[in-house]
């Protein structure tokens, strides 16, 4: 499952077959039928009527909560700030900076991208807010998530970066 801002399009549908689409078709975007990419670059997916998720890892109270966070976030900082969760291969920044270059607007951007199976986290700032968004403000918010991704808590654990990140990097 992959929650992200920016152009991971494929990698959602192809972790998402059968979830959206029970036709097996898709968009000229990749994306199966019933999901589409916002204004602000995540991906919105709508079931239809009577279907349901296969595996959901993310109750929707979470996804709301994280979505909030996000948006609040972006607002408050003038950062666009986006989340991958997902596997990273055996370089976690290199991996990182890769799906942040395919995000909206990557120079204005920073990528929380977190890898559950390996307990990787890496947090990448694109070069327009790499000044602010430096790796005091990334150790922050990595240790007000690291409680909550103990407890297994990945979404709360996020939104907690998040909101520390922002406010850390907010313009007076």
């Amino acid at each position: 499952m992959q929650v992200a801002s920016g152009d991971t399009k494929r990698e959602v549908a192809q972790q998402q077959g059968g979830v959206v689409d029970l036709a097996g078709f898709y968009n000229d975007e990749g994306l199966p039928l019933g999901a589409a990419v916002t204004a602000s670059g995540r991906i919105s997916t709508a079931l239809f009527p009577g279907a349901t998720f296969d595996t959901p890892p993310f109750t929707r109270d979470e996804l709301i909560a994280l979505d909030e966070a996000l948006r609040d976030a972006s607002n408050l900082a003038e950062v666009r700030f986006s989340v991958y969760i997902g596997n990273l291969g055996d370089d976690v920044v290199a991996d990182a900076r890769g799906i942040l270059a395919k995000a909206p607007e990557p120079a204005y951007g920073t990528l929380i991208a977190v890898s559950p199976n390996t307990h990787e986290v890496a947090v990448v700032s694109g070069s327009e807010v790499a000044g602010r968004v430096n790796d005091r403000v990334a150790e922050l918010g990595v240790t007000a998530a690291i409680s909550a991704f103990k407890n297994n808590q990945l979404i709360d654990g996020l939104v907690s970066a998040l909101r520390v990140m922002a406010t850390a990097v907010a313009r007076p």
